[in-house]
């Protein structure tokens, strides 16, 4: 009987421990799928005030995202601490692809010269490039000068007396080698934004602006900026008539600004390769090719890899600026 009684029980156990190992077969149609992406509004931060070329650039490539992922695309500004208010928010934001960063030049001038509360390169996804441009230096209409080499003899004749506005970050960086290379012993006044700098020239409270050519086109037809020459390599297309500063009197002075889009570190890589491949289709459209080129941007499409090689080189190329031209950031 005990043993009748063991071999029952053992038969039990087994039944039961068998029941628990066998799949459980669940009806596809009750199946959880994954969320599609973009499920929800998505939010696009610039870290710098509306009006600058960070702004710019990234409402045109929000409003682009906008119509082709069918979901909102929000700018939020968030300016401050040159940049790094708003780019520490994306850095330390959930990557689920909903809080995106539009970085620019003034992300590797930091990167190359500060202690960041976030890694410049690794804290985040870089997903796409949108684009390279010059600055354009400009000066206020009253100003009798209409020329580099004029500006730098009215400015040398007048020491302390010119007024040079610039935002921080890249465009501060930009303006200081322009100072330092063009022995004038100029002010240079630092807002926070590029927006609100190039309104105080026009204003007539600064004399002299350095500002991302996208951010002043709009503006040099008013008559109140009289553009000088741009910064980069060679000449702007939309301003073949501007000299660049190294042609018209500062031999081997060159900065170009570009703007890229980041999402945390840890965004899925499916999400990271859609918006990559939104920013190439972006960038061959040929409406958006003609309005991007008269700002004077140039397409510069990329891919994550490579964008991510290409930065540390731009902080290594700023670092070394700001030790040739002893340019000390706060």
């Amino acid at each position: 009987m005990t043993r009748l009684l063991n071999s029952m029980i053992a038969t039990l156990i087994f039944t039961s421990i068998a029941a628990l190992t066998v799949p459980v077969m669940i009806n596809p149609s009750h199946a959880q799928p994954a969320e599609a992406y973009p499920a929800r509004p998505i939010r696009m931060i610039v870290p710098f005030p509306p009006g600058g070329s960070n702004d710019i650039m990234g409402r045109y490539f929000a409003n682009y995202l906008t119509e082709r992922l069918g979901r909102q695309v929000v700018l939020d500004n968030r300016p401050g601490a040159d940049g790094i208010i708003g780019t520490e928010i994306v850095a330390r934001s959930a990557p689920d692809g909903y809080t995106l960063l539009v970085a620019s030049a003034a992300h590797a001038v930091n990167g190359g010269t500060r202690k960041l509360p976030f890694d410049p390169l690794n804290s985040f996804a870089w997903a796409a490039m949108l684009g390279l441009g010059p600055s354009v230096v400009s000066v206020h209409a009253s100003l009798p000068v209409n020329s580099i080499k004029e500006l730098l003899a009215h400015g040398k004749a007048n020491p302390g007396k010119l007024v040079l506005s610039t935002s921080g970050g890249y465009a501060h960086f930009t303006s200081e080698l322009f100072h330092h290379m063009s022995g004038m012993k100029l002010v240079v006044v630092v807002y926070k934004g590029g927006f609100p700098a190039m309104m105080d020239t026009m204003a007539g409270q600064t004399q002299i602006n350095i500002g991302a050519l996208v951010q002043t086109m709009p503006h040099l037809k008013g008559g109140k900026l009289k553009p000088l020459a741009t910064t980069g390599a060679k000449r702007a297309g939309p301003t073949p008539e501007l000299p660049t500063v190294a042609e018209a009197g500062i031999p081997g002075y060159e900065a170009n600004n570009w703007w890229a889009v980041a999402a945390p570190a840890g965004t899925a890589a499916n999400i990271v390769n859609r918006i990559n491949a939104e920013s190439l289709r972006f960038l061959q459209q040929p409406e958006i090719v003609k309005r991007l080129e008269a700002d004077g941007v140039e397409p510069d499409p990329r891919s994550p890899d490579s964008i991510r090689k290409f930065l540390p080189i731009e902080m290594a190329k700023w670092a070394n600026v700001a030790k040739v031209a002893n340019i000390r950031v706060q």
